[in-house]
């Protein structure tokens, strides 16, 4: 009797719970109709850009579900501003295939698919030689000699804009995490610290005083922002120099984007702690506003998402903290290619910090 008194009493308590028991229910439902909708994206058809093919192979690359468009060099700008996964150029006999390798499973399929149709295309070649060659058995042409050597498989010679041949998805994956575990930890510790005292009578002890709310809020943010820093370092160079991920950048930059990513996420922890009474259900907002930035920051292809899930892309930090971390430590780029994406950053981490504010007249009117 006494362990369904027990049971008794958990159940009224989480009905009484009406947001705990809401996403409970809810919150799963949530991540598995964003990963629905992720995993049955719409697949985009790589852009080949082509130098000097003939039509039957463009034909053929074509039946391959390539998009095809005609330039005039293979040069990286080229490449990049015409938003190409790769330029395939005919020089005579040589063949060499460019690949921008910025996903490299997208790359390796379409480097499969090059050679497929070239193969293909020289064996269709070949079986017309074939033919040839006994037409010309049969009436003693001298000239058959010649046109079997020309029939001989051609060799492509593939090159890469980032990374290399032996890159492979986690080398793109390794910056995402990276600053996802940034976010999550200094989210998660941030928020229940501050949780922590409210419910010990902390911080009414502290609104007791003359201080003004925008000083609380700034001064837990220097406060468990230094330690967000400590953090930060230790993560940045535990994964650099330990465990060896790769970085083509700078380190600083690194950490710059990382800090930015960690000032944002100790703004949100602060926030939705002010909207949980328990270090239950500071848990709770994880599925909400934590385990869907991960799906966004650049796992999955932004290009074959939905129109609607895009735009929700974009109203995820892990976005923009994402594409920063991929552009320096994998493909290499400055601090002025990230700008916009630090500038995000800073703006999300100043809405929250403007919502701080706000919450706490909760607390205090004044």
């Amino acid at each position: 009797m006494r362990i369904f008194a027990l049971v008794k009493r958990i159940f009224h308590q989480m009905l009484r719970d009406k947001r705990a028991l809401a996403l409970m229910m809810v919150a799963p439902l949530l991540v598995l109709t964003l990963l629905n909708y992720l995993l049955s994206g719409n697949t985009v058809d790589p852009r080949l850009g082509v130098i000097n093919a003939d039509d039957k192979l463009l034909e053929r690359l074509k039946e391959s579900e390539i998009t095809i468009i005609q330039v005039e060099a293979d040069t990286k700008d080229i490449i990049l501003h015409k938003d190409l996964d790769g330029v395939l150029h005919f020089d005579g006999d040589d063949i060499s295939l460019t690949l921008t390798n910025d996903q490299p499973n997208a790359a390796k399929a379409l480097q499969i698919k090059v050679q497929q149709a070239i193969a293909a295309e020289g064996a269709k070649k070949q079986a017309a030689n074939l033919s040839i060659f006994m037409e010309g058995i049969q009436s003693k042409l001298p000239e058959v000699p010649l046109k079997i050597e020309a029939a001989k498989a051609p060799e492509v010679k593939t090159s890469y804009i980032y990374g290399n041949k032996d890159t492979i998805f986690f080398d793109q994956l390794s910056p995402i995490l990276v600053g996802f575990f940034v976010f999550f930890f200094v989210f998660l510790i941030s928020g229940i610290a501050l949780l922590r005292e409210r419910t010990t009578g902390t911080l009414e002890r502290l609104l007791a005083t003359p201080i003004q709310r925008r000083d609380i809020v700034f001064g837990y943010l220097l406060g468990y922002g230094l330690f967000a820093v400590i953090q930060t370092i230790i993560v940045v160079t535990y994964a650099v120099k330990v465990l060896d991920i790769t970085l083509i950048g700078s380190f600083w930059n690194v950490v710059i984007i990382n800090l930015t990513l960690a000032l944002v996420a100790l703004s949100l922890g602060i926030l939705l702690s002010s909207f949980a009474n328990s270090e239950f259900q500071m848990m709770q907002f994880i599925p909400i506003a934590i385990i869907p930035q991960v799906f966004f920051a650049g796992i999955f292809p932004f290009e074959s998402m939905a129109g609607w899930m895009q735009v929700l892309a974009k109203c995820m930090p892990m976005y923009y903290g994402g594409n920063a971390l991929v552009d320096v430590m994998y493909k290499g780029l400055g601090l002025s290619d990230i700008r916009n994406d630090i500038f995000v950053l800073l703006g999300f981490s100043l809405v929250f910090i403007l919502l701080n504010i706000v919450a706490l007249k909760k607390y205090r009117k004044i």
